[in-house]
């Protein structure tokens, strides 16, 4: 068994909120040559397995991964497509790799949303079929009905989860890849179009296209390859009821779990106290307060206020979601966890520019697949030996 996995190679494209020039190939392509020459490979004779991230009903095709060996290099190579989260496939790897059977192996996902006419359909086919879907209601009404029994459950105010949105556009004025940077205000976020009460329309992350790519490698290629691993330290991931019936509503289980299997696989008794920041899902603004709290980084009822107070801004205690997260950067639907754990990597690697953090050695990434759905995953990153 290979002891330790490495990120040695990261590439991306985009991001933007449409790509009409460029299909979701060349887009995937222009990803992967950048992150092959990053980690110094060739994938025609260095990759001993591709897995990529895609979901068939957002790419218009069944079997998806019989679309993605051309444009990543991986003809007549071994590919396996994960549906679901972008850090899934990110676990996958390490997990193919940690057997002691393969070597490098490389993850793909991408969005190439602006080509779906109308998202919110694909995402309402996902909701039960007996008694959620005949309702005829946009997927968003979950948001609303979970936002509304998360405040009022925990205490966190609608002005907090505004701050969330003030936060993040804000961080990705300093993001040269971000899709949507903003300057706005609370009263900005809080007056926006109503779309499921509470919830506004500031509130929802705006689409982008975009590709990630990311090449592992075990410790010892890891150490041939480059000066500067980024190592995985700790993964995760669960699921919860797909039942919007009987599922937990305030006490996320699945992220919960998540979080204590990422923190035991890292050999971490005390996240807050050891991770540096964090990058995690804020699909809608309440979520990464949602999330902070599920994966025991504060207290029930506390994120907001760390919010209000600065503790999760980049000049904060607890920085989180410094790339902008999906508010600021782009939901790129199932490429979402990818991107913030590509923003994990920039930081350890000191080339985040000029949002760059201080002294940083451990992040984490948390990703939610989005609605309907329970399912989530985590990856803790090192940069030291």
């Amino acid at each position: 068994m290979n002891e330790r996995v490495a990120i040695v190679g990261i590439g991306w494209y985009g991001f933007r909120s449409i790509t009409p020039e460029l299909s979701y190939k060349e887009i995937m392509y222009e990803a992967a040559v950048r992150a092959y020459a990053d980690a110094g490979i060739d994938p025609r004779t260095d990759v001993d397995s591709f897995v990529t991230v895609a979901e068939d009903f957002d790419e218009g095709t069944s079997i998806f991964d019989e679309y993605v060996p051309d444009q990543i290099g991986a003809i007549l190579r071994p590919v396996e497509t994960i549906p679901g989260e972008g850090l899934h496939g990110l676990a996958t790897a390490y997990m193919q790799i940690k057997t002691g059977l393969l070597d490098i192996v490389v993850v793909e996902g991408h969005s190439k949303v602006s080509n779906i006419l109308h998202p919110s359909h694909i995402t309402a086919y996902a909701m039960d079929p007996i008694y959620n879907r005949p309702l005829a209601a946009n997927p968003y009404f979950i948001a609303g009905l979970e936002m509304q029994r998360y405040l009022y459950e925990t205490g966190n105010t609608h002005e907090q989860c505004a701050q969330v949105v003030v936060k993040n556009r804000g961080n990705a004025l300093l993001n040269p890849l971000a899709a949507h940077p903003a300057e706005i205000t609370v009263e900005d976020v809080l007056n926006s179009a109503p779309v499921a009460e509470p919830l506004t329309r500031l509130e929802i992350a705006p689409e982008a296209d975009g590709c990630v790519v990311m090449v592992l490698a075990s410790e010892q290629t890891a150490r041939a390859l480059t000066d500067k691993p980024v190592w995985l330290l700790g993964v995760g991931w669960a699921n919860g009821s797909f039942n919007l019936e009987n599922r937990s509503w305030v006490d996320l289980d699945y992220v919960r779990i998540t979080g204590e299997m990422a923190y035991r696989t890292a050999g971490m008794r005390y996240p807050r106290g050891t991770l540096d920041f964090i990058e995690l899902d804020d699909t809608f603004a309440y979520k990464e307060l949602q999330h902070l709290e599920a994966l025991g980084l504060c207290r029930p009822g506390e994120a907001g206020y760390l919010t209000l107070e600065g503790v999760t801004s980049v000049e904060g205690d607890f920085p989180v979601n410094p790339s902008g997260g999906s508010l600021g950067f782009g939901n790129l639907l199932d490429a979402s966890g990818l991107a913030r754990a590509l923003e994990v990597v920039l930081q350890l690697r000191e080339e985040a520019g000029t949002r760059q953090l201080p002294d940083v050695h451990i992040g984490a990434a948390f990703g939610w697949r989005g609605l309907p759905t329970t399912s989530a995953a985590m990856v803790i990153l090192g940069n030291e030996d």
